[in-house]
């Protein structure tokens, strides 16, 4: 297979991996000048319309998020799958509106990288749960900015730039995924958004989610300043406590592990991918982490 990635950062570069694993080894890049650094392996392209020049399988759009739409209008065109990294857009518009609903009517196969609906604990806990009465969800995530890109000023990434669409709501949607992939759509919603830490950066450093359900609330909360980082979800069923620990991949019943994985929360990648190129070789269009559910989940975690 043939891929053509548009953004040729770190996230890509972990997605090369994943392709390399599955056999795809037809890979180029569209850069942004001829100056950008040779990545082993990739072919360079520099501009749109050398695309028409080669027959690409599907793109992978890992660019910065308030430049997804501008790439994504522009591929339209060769109506080819299309991956892109989470989440889909940095906002909410009516440029948006009609790219997705463009989407839709070419019928394009799609899949936003959310890849935690992956992680065998997640799935592990969602077979516990589904057809359970729920009494309420917890869902924490903290973890240090500063940490997440060593020998970088984190003041400098997008992450910490409200202007560049960064903020702890947006890079940490996979939570609000994975809680709309194992619950459904939630009936009403409120967030709470600010600034406050000690990081001091112009983004969301701290986000408060509260969904309301037919029967049970759940509450996420999400934030960028955690030295110690924590990642869990916490499920009150009418009989039972389920506890799940991303980062260490387990699930707890009312404090006892009852499942455990040497999964790592990278790992998830391979696996996502591998679920998008069985969709594209075999012409499965579904709705699963698709645009259509990506900009729904896209609409609750803006909504303030």
């Amino acid at each position: 297979m043939k891929v053509l990635i548009i953004g040729l950062g770190s996230i890509a570069k972990k997605h090369i991996k994943a392709l390399r694993r599955a056999s795809v080894n037809e890979i180029f890049a569209l850069r942004s000048s001829r100056g950008s650094e040779n990545y082993e392996g990739v072919i360079n392209l520099y501009s749109f319309s050398e695309i028409k020049e080669q027959n690409f399988d599907f793109f992978l759009i890992s660019n910065i998020t308030f430049k997804h739409a501008e790439a994504i209008k522009k591929l339209l065109p060769f109506k080819k799958p299309l991956f892109i990294e989470k989440p889909v857009f940095n906002e909410i518009n009516e440029e948006n509106n009609s790219l997705v609903a463009k989407i839709n009517e070419l019928q394009i196969p799609t899949y936003i990288g959310c890849s935690l609906r992956f992680l065998d604990c997640l799935q592990e806990l969602k077979k516990h749960v589904t057809n359970k009465r729920i009494n309420e969800v917890t869902i924490y995530s903290g973890s240090f900015l500063p940490d997440w890109r060593p020998h970088t000023n984190f003041r400098n990434t997008y992450s910490a730039n409200k202007e560049m669409g960064g903020g702890v709501h947006i890079d940490l949607i996979h939570e609000l995924d994975y809680l709309f992939w194992i619950f459904g759509e939630p009936e009403r919603t409120r967030s709470h958004f600010s600034s406050k830490s000690s990081l001091k950066i112009n983004s969301v450093d701290y986000a408060n989610y509260l969904w309301e359900y037919r029967d049970f609330n759940a509450s996420i909360t999400l934030n960028y300043y955690r030295v110690e980082s924590k990642r869990k979800i916490e499920v009150l069923t009418s009989d039972a406590t389920f506890e799940t620990d991303l980062l260490l991949n387990k699930v707890y019943k009312n404090g006892e592990e009852i499942y455990s994985s040497d999964q790592r929360i990278p790992d998830t990648l391979f696996d996502q991918m591998d679920f998008f190129l069985d969709q594209i070789q075999n012409k499965k269009i579904n709705d699963f982490n698709s645009i259509n559910e990506a900009y729904k989940i896209l609409k609750l975690c803006l909504e303030n």
